[in-house]
């Protein structure tokens, strides 16, 4: 495989960690924000934090990945989109710095108005910011980002159909994974009753990104053409099928309570959707832009692979050591 394809498959690989375990975090944060009053939603806010707590600054490791990789990997693109679709692209660092800031602050803050406040900002931010980044994903898959430094128009490519429901499809899955993952971590700690919320939440979650999804790609066939007819019969229907079909399994497992599986079934659903994306798009990245045409020197691919490699090496068992310690700290507290 050309170094190009394999540079587009590992940015691909670390856009679907960041979905899946940056997601989830904003997906928690979602439903912070819908937890209640501060009596009532304090348990699920605590679980909330202690699911989140450890590792929610790394997961936008992954972010940062896609973003040095999309640089070094295709500078072309990336000036492309970091020029035309800089208004949701600054909104999106600025709801990550407040949603981090308020997250700590709040731990921090002895006050119940500071709380409220700090709170409040986390929450808010943790919904607008999947939304402004799925904007991004809807102006690229709809084509509104033309090659070329701020040559798009700097609104409309980010505000129109495609871009909308993509954006509400972004919250719809981060809350759907989060209280997917929410309801195990409940289970394993032994609160039955904070379980059944949050599994109860899954199912009416995952129902609504599922008719969200179905109405998407009838926005995708109006405004979007050509990738609604390779996900619907072109090369990536095979991954849209296994998409439904994981989440529709996803809904039985959750049905049935079946709470480790159905986190490997939610993520099959979510990353069926993302790469049927990625490969109905496939060759083009922008109009008129094709992989060959737009990929770094041989020389510069082949520095950065293999740079990612080495540090794959340290980075990859550091972050399962990271996760796993903390789901061991989460049963000790329990007294299992």
């Amino acid at each position: 495989m050309p170094l190009a394809e394999i540079m587009l498959v590992v940015l691909w690989v670390g856009l679907s960690a960041y979905v899946l375990f940056g997601g989830a975090d904003f997906g928690g944060g979602v439903w912070d924000l819908l937890a209640g009053g501060a009596e009532r939603g304090r348990p699920q806010r605590t679980l909330v934090e202690h699911s989140i707590g450890p590792v929610w600054e790394t997961n936008h490791v992954w972010l940062i990945f896609v973003i040095v990789i999309t640089w070094t990997g295709v500078p072309s693109v990336f000036a492309a989109i970091a020029s035309t679709l800089y208004i949701p692209l600054t909104l999106v660092a600025l709801g990550i710095i407040a949603r981090g800031a308020a997250f700590a602050f709040r731990k921090a803050s002895t006050e119940p108005w500071q709380q409220r406040l700090f709170g409040a900002t986390f929450a808010f931010s943790s919904l607008v910011t999947p939304f402004f980044l799925g904007t991004v994903a809807g102006a690229v898959a709809s084509r509104r980002v033309p090659p070329g430094v701020a040559e798009g128009d700097l609104v409309s490519s980010w505000l129109n159909p495609t871009s909308a429901v993509s954006g509400a499809l972004a919250v719809g899955t981060a809350a759907y994974l989060a209280a997917v993952y929410l309801t195990r971590d409940a289970e394993r700690g032994g609160e039955t009753d904070l379980s059944e919320q949050f599994r109860r939440r899954a199912l009416v979650t995952g129902v609504a990104v599922g008719v969200l999804s179905a109405a998407g790609l009838l926005v995708l066939r109006a405004d979007a053409p050509h990738l609604f007819d390779e996900l619907t019969s072109g090369r990536a229907l095979p991954l849209l099928v296994v998409s439904i079909a994981a989440g529709l399994a996803s809904l039985v497992l959750l049905w049935r309570r079946a709470y480790v599986a159905v986190r490997a079934t939610a993520a099959l659903a979510v990353l069926g959707l993302l790469w049927g994306w990625g490969l109905g798009q496939y060759p083009h990245l922008l109009p008129g832009v094709d992989l060959d045409d737009a990929a770094a020197t041989r020389a510069v691919l082949a520095a950065s692979l293999g740079s990612l490699a080495v540090g794959a090496v340290l980075l990859l068992p550091s972050l399962w050591w990271l996760y796993t310690t903390f789901q061991r700290e989460h049963l000790a507290d329990h007294g299992e």
